[in-house]
C-alpha cells in the first residue's frame, strides 16, 4: 500500500509544480517579460548538488572514521558510526556554505 501511496504522491507534486511553473510564467508574459528568466534563474543554481555532494563525501568518510574509530578502541558501534558522520556531515555542509559565500561575492 505504501509504495502505491508514495507513487501517487509524487506524480500529483509533478503536477502540481509543472502547474504553478505555468502560471508563473504566463504571469510574466501577461506583464510584457521574458519567460524565458525563471529557466536561466534555475540553470545557474548549483548550490543543492554542491551541498548534497559534500555533505555525502564528509558521510563517507564519517563512516570511514567510525570504522577506524571502532576498532581502535572498544568503543561501542553506533556511539562511533552515529558520531562520526554528524561530525563530518556537518563538517561537508559548513564547507559547501563557505564555497557558496565565495562563489556569491565573485
Amino acid at each position: 500500500m505504501i509504495p502505491i501511496i508514495l507513487i501517487i504522491g509524487a506524480v500529483i507534486m509533478i503536477i502540481y509544480l509543472r502547474k504553478y511553473q505555468n502560471e508563473e510564467r504566463m504571469a510574466l508574459i501577461e506583464k510584457g517579460l521574458s519567460a524565458d528568466l525563471i529557466q536561466l534563474k534555475n540553470l545557474t543554481n548549483t548550490s543543492f548538488p554542491l551541498r548534497a555532494s559534500l555533505l555525502l563525501i564528509g558521510a563517507g568518510i564519517g563512516m570511514l572514521m567510525g570504522h577506524v574509530l571502532e576498532s581502535s578502541t572498544d568503543m561501542d558501534a553506533p556511539v562511533a558510526y552515529f558520531s562520526m558522520l554528524f561530525i563530518f556531515g556537518g563538517i561537508g555542509l559548513g564547507v559547501a556554505y563557505i564555497i557558496e559565500e565565495k562563489k556569491a561575492k565573485t
